[in-house]
């Protein structure tokens, strides 16, 4: 039989995995060619709708986190989620304070020269979501 503790953290995992994808890669480049939305306007809908998400995140990871300590994790499981979490660590902890503090000098009329800290959080963004993809996968073919 499947171990509960896999299929809830196969199912937090997924939904964690489908935020994830749905926000960073959709709804964040999207909003930005919608009729009327300016850079300022923009950039308050993301700092509210990443605040969401990352907290829902930090949620999600806790649950899985814990899950999984409570099951019998290989390493193959146990290897992602450490990576998955440390991931969603640095971009609340280096990567999003950064990038706040630019947009708040935007937010006050500031003009400033294009920042490569998006791109810091995409390519964290990109490792996360493969680690989750692994993690998935890993809680799927325990036997």
């Amino acid at each position: 039989m499947y171990p509960t503790w896999a299929a809830t953290a196969v199912a937090v995992t997924f939904v964690w995995l489908g935020m994830v994808l749905a926000i960073s890669f959709l709804e964040a480049p999207l909003k930005f060619r919608a009729p009327g939305v300016t850079l300022p306007i923009g950039l308050g809908i993301g700092r509210l709708v990443f605040r969401a998400l990352n907290a829902v995140e930090a949620v999600l990871a806790v649950v899985v986190v814990a899950t999984v300590a409570a099951g019998h994790p290989t390493a193959r499981v146990v290897a992602p989620i450490a990576a998955a979490a440390v991931l969603l660590l640095a971009q609340l902890l280096v990567v999003r304070p950064r990038l706040n503090r630019r947009s708040d000098r935007v937010l006050a009329g500031e003009d400033l020269p294009r920042s490569r800290e998006h791109l810091y959080y995409i390519a964290l963004e990109v490792a996360k979501i493969t680690a989750l993809i692994v993690l998935g996968v890993g809680l799927l073919t325990l036997t």
